[in-house]
């Protein structure tokens, strides 16, 4: 099957390439490369020579580099794809002797196409042309002195480590030009590059008219020298050369196999070849749907891109301009005030967080946040404003970005991601809205005691609420570190009454699961949607603090691979927290039951080991601020309809702030086995504590078998020690699921069980970050280095597997474990 496919893919190949009868690096002078040559760079990556596209009806030839091999859709830059040869059998690519000039030609003499050598001033120049490693077509002085390169010229493709100019204080803005369509390289309508006017924002072009905008350059992403993108392992470089500013971009490992495309149907995309699919997989590609287009929105609207679907919404204190077509879909009006402005009276502004800013701004240098909210403050004319600290010095000579809106606010969404946006609304608006409303209800109230006594039952019912909530306050304000954490946090409270109706008074029904911690029912609210509802015991391990890091940390975050909380309740010493429901119930209910395993096909397993890994990695890098789970495992993986994976179960996570790399605790609690040796026996925990716990669970997934379990094999006293044995004999299909053994791709499952081996290194440097391990997962081309021997601590110093809590008296005495249920 897997020569079918080959066979297949190159029938489909992108390019027809001419036979080849030479394969050197180097073009000298006056030896031109004719049809049937190419140009080979030293590793076999990339080639040159030339090419017509497959499936075209038109009879046009091209110059052009591609990568020697992949089968498809590998042409990255192309020379004359404006003037196409039509007889290539009278063409000749030559570098000319006189000022040494790359000339593309027919035997009459025509001029196709020329690199010309702007430094060579006299006649008397020569060089040599040679087709580099990094696939960048480089003509040179015999001392060195590049004169002209291909990466300086892109087309439609950025290669890792080629520069794209994005500011034009000397030179012309490069832009990445699409081709027309996928068999015509030749100039499209789309295109991709820098803001004109500012650096800190890239475009997507159709013609003149912008599709598609980046967010704005902010303190999210770590600038001068190095930037890393916040959704993708892509790095992106930013670096000042000749009084320009250029970007740039690479992969961990410098893989050659990635590019950014700007296609022919308008889309910019990030794209990673894939050998075991033999196809580009895609990392990233914008925009991803309608929502997120220019403007789509219109004035002071949005597109909501944390919901499962991308929808349209009015900025906060805004409503739709047009009711009417705003419920039709039709956005393009946007959204108005709901109460006017006016100039004079006191105006405040509302914080609006995880925003991707607007465009139209006006870039105010060198100001602090205090003074960037004052230079909005003391303008009339100001709508909004944003600011952040950049480290950007190096590149510009200024560290801050203080950006201000002077009208409409235009192409905003809310993402993960996002930062702040502080928008001017009247702070007097809500208040004249209140005196109307006791206007007209009071003379109600007063003449009709039936309303009478429903005020006063509501007047109850909502002092209750406020109690509860008093308390919740009271009992997480102890544990929080600032104020500001409490002000920013969102306590959506649902009532017991409401909880009690949606679960049939906790009806054994509608059980789905339970343990230590408690039982976790299904239900239906009263708008319908469906939850799980997570009541703990009165008799749990799980108190105050870990409630309250249940409801903070989850209330704020916001990725497709971790459960969403729907609200909390607190009533008397009942205390439940509603969940999203999802269908499929835990990763361990399929995993370790002999007759439902067989359903986790390895696709789906794999996905289930990606999904993880890009959860873990948003916890640890892009989430602020990063937060250490601590206690993942196969129970705490929940599955959607879809068999997708939602980590769960946040009441042991810790958070660290600002540069914190660990903490320490005397109070260990979690599950021996997925417990890494310096958290087990020394309290000490960070990002490798978790990426410890997902090694184990990579094995377990691959295995089928808990790492608990005793009956792996005699020979061997727990699930890491069979993997290690295993590996080091060279003999990991054995260790794969007999399920899914007969169908599996061996080169992933070996490559998981690497990956795991590797996580569970004693020594925490030892263990790759989540960053890594997500781009070594879904790139196979990069090298692994070898583990070392695990060294089963907790089967060594325990002897036994399940769920504890270890009270450590110091660092220096023996550890004591009891039992807990959480």
């Amino acid at each position: 099957m897997g020569f079918i496919h080959r066979i297949i893919s190159l029938a489909f190949c992108s390019t027809i390439l001419l036979p080849s009868s030479a394969s050197v690096s180097r073009l000298p002078p006056n030896k031109p490369l004719t049809v049937g040559e190419t140009l080979v760079s030293d590793d076999g990556t990339f080639a040159l020579g030339f090419f017509s596209p497959s499936n075209s009806t038109r009879n046009h030839y091209y110059v052009g580099i591609w990568h020697n091999s992949i089968p498809k859709d590998n042409v990255v830059w192309v020379a004359n794809r404006a003037t196409p040869i039509t007889d290539p059998s009278s063409a000749t690519f030559a570098l000319t002797t006189r000022r040494s000039n790359l000339v593309l030609s027919n035997t009459d003499g025509q001029l196709l196409w020329m690199a010309r050598n702007l430094s060579a001033s006299e006649s008397n120049i020569t060089g040599e042309a040679t087709l580099d490693d990094t696939g960048n077509f480089i003509l040179r002085t015999s001392e060195g002195v590049v004169l002209w390169q291909s990466f300086d010229y892109p087309t439609d493709t950025l290669l890792p480590g080629m520069n794209l100019r994005i500011t034009h204080n000397r030179h012309a803005l490069q832009r990445l030009v699409s081709w027309k369509d996928p068999q015509d390289p030749s100039p499209g309508s789309f295109s991709y590059g820098a803001d004109p006017d500012e650096f800190l924002q890239r475009f997507v072009w159709n013609d003149s008219r912008p599709c598609r905008r980046s967010a704005v350059w902010s303190n999210y992403l770590v600038v001068g020298p190095y930037m890393e993108s916040v959704k993708t392992t892509i790095y992106m470089t930013v670096s000042r050369i000749d009084g320009e500013i250029y970007m740039s971009f690479g992969m961990p490992g410098g893989s050659s196999t990635v590019k950014i495309k700007m296609d022919y149907s308008g889309k910019i995309e990030i794209l990673v070849w894939n050998s075991n699919m033999l196809d580009w997989y895609v990392l990233q590609a914008e925009p991803s749907h309608q929502c997120s287009t220019y403007g789509y929105c219109g004035p002071f609207g949005y597109c909501d891109n944390t919901e499962p679907i991308a929808t349209c919404r009015c900025l906060n204190s805004f409503e739709p301009a047009n009711s009417k077509d705003w419920i039709g879909g039709k956005f393009s009006e946007g959204c108005r005030r709901k109460e006017p402005l006016r100039c004079g009276r006191e105006n405040w502004f509302l914080t609006l967080t995880e925003m991707k800013i607007p465009d139209k701004f006006v870039y105010v240098k060198n100001r602090s946040l205090d003074e960037c909210s004052a230079e909005c403050t003391s303008n009339c004319s100001c709508t909004a404003y944003a600011y952040a600290n950049m480290s950007t010095t190096a590149i510009n000579g200024d560290d801050t970005r203080c950006l201000l809106w002077m009208g409409d606010l235009i192409d905003t969404e809310k993402l993960i991601g996002g930062e702040n946006l502080y928008i001017r609304v009247d702070r007097l608006s809500d208040k004249v809205r209140s005196g109307n409303i006791l206007k007209i209800t009071l003379p109600v109230v007063s003449s009709l005691l039936i309303l009478i006594c429903m005020w006063v039952v509501w007047i109850c019912s909502c002092q209750a609420k406020q109690r509860n909530k008093k308390i919740w306050k009271n009992m997480i304000s102890g544990a929080l570190s600032t104020s500001d954490e409490l002000a920013d946090a969102k306590f959506p409270f649902i009532s017991f009454r409401e909880i009690v109706l949606a679960t049939d008074n906790f009806s054994r029904s509608n059980m789905l699961g339970h343990g230590g911690f408690g039982n976790v029912y299904k239900g239906t609210l009263e708008s319908g949607k469906k939850v799980a509802v997570k009541r703990l015991s009165k008799s749990s391990g799980q108190g105050v603090l870990e409630f309250r890091n249940e409801v903070i940390i989850i209330a704020k975050l916001q990725h497709r691979n971790l459960v969403k909380l729907l609200g909390f309740c607190i009533h008397r010493d009942e205390k439940l927290l509603i969940y999203e429901y999802l269908p499929n119930k835990s990763l361990d209910a399929f995993l370790f039951n002999s007759t439902r395993k067989p359903l986790l096909h390895w696709s789906i397993r794999f996905n289930i080991i990606i999904g993880i890994a890009r959860g873990l990695l948003y916890l640890h890098q892009d989430s602020r601020p990063k937060i250490i789970h601590r206690d993942l495992k196969a129970n705490n993986i929940l599955l959607d309809d879809e068999m997708s994976p939602k980590i769960s179960d946040f009441g042991m996570a810790r958070i660290f702030d600002g540069n914190q790399q660990q903490g320490n605790t005397n109070r260990v609690v979690g599950t021996y086995g997925y417990m890494s040796p310096e958290y087990a026996l020394e309290g000490v925990f960070s990002v490798k504590s978790d990426v410890y716990s997902f090694g184990v669970l990579i094995l377990e997934v691959v295995n089928g078998t808990k790492i608990s379990s005793m009956h792996i094999t005699e020979d061997f006293p727990n699930l890491i020690a069979y993997a290690w044995s295993l590996w080091k004999d060279g003999n990991t299909r054995d260790f794969v699921d007999s399920a899914i053994v007969e169908t599996c791709s061996l080169d992933e499952t070996s490559r998981c069980i690497h990956v795991g081996l590797l996580c569970v290194q004693d020594n925490p440097s030892d263990r790759p970050l989540m960053s890594s391990i997500l781009s070594i997962l879904e790139n196979g081309d990069i090298s692994l280095p070898p583990p070392k021997q695990p060294i089963y601590f907790a089967e060594r110093n325990y002897g036994t597997f399940g769920e504890v809590e270890a009270i450590m008296n110091s660092a220096n005495t023996v550890s004591t474990t009891v039992l807990e249920g959480r």
